[in-house]
């Protein structure tokens, strides 16, 4: 089955398909798609999504590795917001790993209540900086095989560090990442080390990273789980799934988060691109 869209989302074309929004072309592959027509789908997406959010970047603030290995731990099971407006005052009483390895944990559990499962997390950062010193003399190690060592670090905690920290490039399936590339048919894997397989053979190694970014952005901002925002969203001409959210461009805006719907960001510290395009800081811990 070939699904045809050739102008306004959401509109019916005579050969009973859903016409693109304005300037898209192509089809879409629900069915049948061969490997080179997936491929050139994925990756057109990809750009779409580089257009759209020219600005991506990971939102977790950090400094440096040591930050955001931590930081990422700590993002388990809650927001990257929540996580950005606790780890200030961590990183400002334990700046270094060595710090950190020889915290009292009670003190350290009442910093990271916040986040949820405050007590195993002050567990794994503990660990995790007790490991940087002992193993590899307090500096995070760039390489995956030791990364994934460290206590609570796996493999998209890893990723995230050595494409944000290290500059190597790694695809991070997190939740949303995963729950987009499904609805795009770009794999039917379920299994986070599978998924991230499957999308890595369909790009370029040096785009993995950014890849990451733009889909985690757009998952975040319009491709939401519960009620995507199909009518808003720029790349409905290319998705498979067209039609699992709002179709209705007026409510389905109303759907939008972050920037799209002038809310602000998870970073209280943002990149300058991000301000420019129009972002907001988020607020402190405690703000109103």
């Amino acid at each position: 089955m070939v699904v045809r869209r050739d102008s306004a989302v959401g509109e019916q074309s005579p050969d009973g398909g859903r016409k693109a929004a304005k300037g898209a072309k192509g089809v879409v592959a629900v069915k049948g798609e061969s490997r080179t027509a997936l491929v050139r789908r994925a990756r057109r997406i990809n750009r779409e999504l580089a257009e759209i959010y020219p600005y991506a970047h990971p939102e977790l603030d950090f400094e440096n590795p040591f930050q955001l290995v931590v930081a990422t731990v700590l993002s388990a099971q809650t927001t990257d917001l929540r996580v950005n407006q606790t780890t200030p005052a961590l990183f400002a009483k334990y700046p270094t790993p060595e710090d950190l390895a020889g915290a009292d944990p009670e003190q350290v559990e009442e910093i990271l209540r916040p986040t949820g499962f405050f007590r195993a997390k002050t567990k794994s950062v503990i660990g995790l900086s007790k490991a940087l010193v002992e193993d590899f003399g307090g500096e995070v190690p760039g390489r995956l095989e030791d990364l994934v060592k460290l206590p609570g670090v796996g493999r998209k905690t890893a990723f995230v560090v050595l494409g944000n920290a290290f500059g190597r490039p790694g695809i991070t399936v997190d939740t949303h990442f995963q729950r987009l590339v499904r609805r795009w048919k770009w794999t039917e894997a379920t299994e986070p080390d599978k998924i991230e397989a499957a999308v890595g053979a369909l790009f370029p190694k040096s785009d993995w990273t950014m890849l990451s970014h733009h889909v985690i952005f757009h998952g975040r901002r319009i491709c939401h789980a519960r009620k995507p925002a199909c009518g808003a969203c720029p790349i409905a001409p290319l998705c498979p799934a067209y039609g699992e959210g709002e179709t209705d461009p007026e409510k389905a805006k109303k759907l939008l988060k972050y920037e799209k719907g002038g809310y602000p960001g998870q970073r209280l510290n943002p990149p300058q691109a991000y301000l420019d395009a129009g972002g907001k800081p988020a607020p402190p811990l405690g703000a109103a």
